[in-house]
């Protein structure tokens, strides 16, 4: 089964892209970012005559989340009020769509945008940690259900220096300060690990490139976008994997999507029929 997340930064504008990687890869379930239109006019049609499900959250211009499936999704929850009808700060960040969650083949996928938060010295930077905070209240809430989980998406986090391309002057910065990267490491707690460190352990795999200061020439870039799974998915994960090439096209989005391969739903052995491995000699 595969899941991928991707940043489009602008799903009409770079909805050609789309259609073509979709084609090409063929993942289960895709979860988009950045869509930065408002639901009326997103390009639901367009995918739907493809074969997909699609489900989305969004706004005018900024933000925005979607999923697009091969499979019937189940149970698709809009925002942090979805797990937190009475927590006033849940209530207070549905202004801006960061959250969109469902149900695929049992596992819960959240698709998440996290706010980028400027600089340190911002209210945005503020907000984005009480935004993390909140996160860490929604996915307890989550946890009562007992289902499989995967969270997903633009974190605008670097969790560690080798998830910067040059972290001896970066670190510390906005996307890489240590509060930030506490916060999500509170998010994550025992239950969620980042699944494209089981297979790549080494530096230099970015997912993200700003459009400023040639950071794609100069291949300048950071990993942001992350997928993390509960230890059950994680033992059935097979392979993760930037798509790094998609960051090389004619008016590309600043995100390569990344993509898991998980073993699902994993084949119990009293599923197969008893074979005498000796009968054919």
């Amino acid at each position: 089964m595969l899941i991928a997340t991707w940043n489009v930064n602008s799903v009409r504008t770079r909805l050609p892209q789309l259609k073509e990687w979709l084609e090409e890869v063929q993942p289960d379930l895709l979860c988009i970012q950045e869509t930065k239109v408002a639901d009326p006019f997103f390009p639901r049609e367009e995918l739907v005559e493809n074969g997909y499900q699609v489900y989305f959250y969004g706004q005018k211009s900024y933000n925005g989340v979607a999923l697009i499936s091969r499979h019937p999704l189940r149970d698709v929850r809009y925002g942090m009020k979805a797990e937190l009808p009475k927590d006033s700060k849940a209530n207070d960040f549905e202004d801006q769509k960061r959250i969109i969650s469902a149900l695929v083949n049992g596992i819960r996928v959240v698709n998440i945008y996290v706010p980028n938060g400027s600089s340190l010295k911002s209210e945005k930077y503020t907000y984005k940690l009480e935004w993390l905070e909140c996160l860490d209240r929604y996915l307890k809430a989550q946890k009562t259900r007992d289902e499989p989980l995967c969270i997903l998406g633009d974190f605008n986090i670097a969790l560690e220096s080798r998830d910067i391309h040059n972290p001896e002057r970066l670190t510390g910065g906005i996307m890489a300060s240590s509060k930030e990267r506490e916060a999500l490491k509170k998010v994550l707690g025992e239950r969620l690990q980042d699944v494209f460190r089981i297979f790549e352990s080494e530096s230099q795999h970015w997912s993200w490139w700003d459009y400023r200061s040639g950071g794609w020439e100069r291949n300048r870039g950071w990993r942001i976008d992350h997928i993390y799974l509960c230890e059950e998915l994680l033992q059935n994960a097979k392979s993760c994997e930037i798509h790094k090439k998609m960051r090389g096209n004619i008016q590309p989005s600043d995100h390569a999507p990344v993509v898991v391969d998980i073993n699902w739903p994993p084949i119990e052995m009293d599923e197969f029929e008893e074979i005498d491995l000796f009968s054919q000699y």
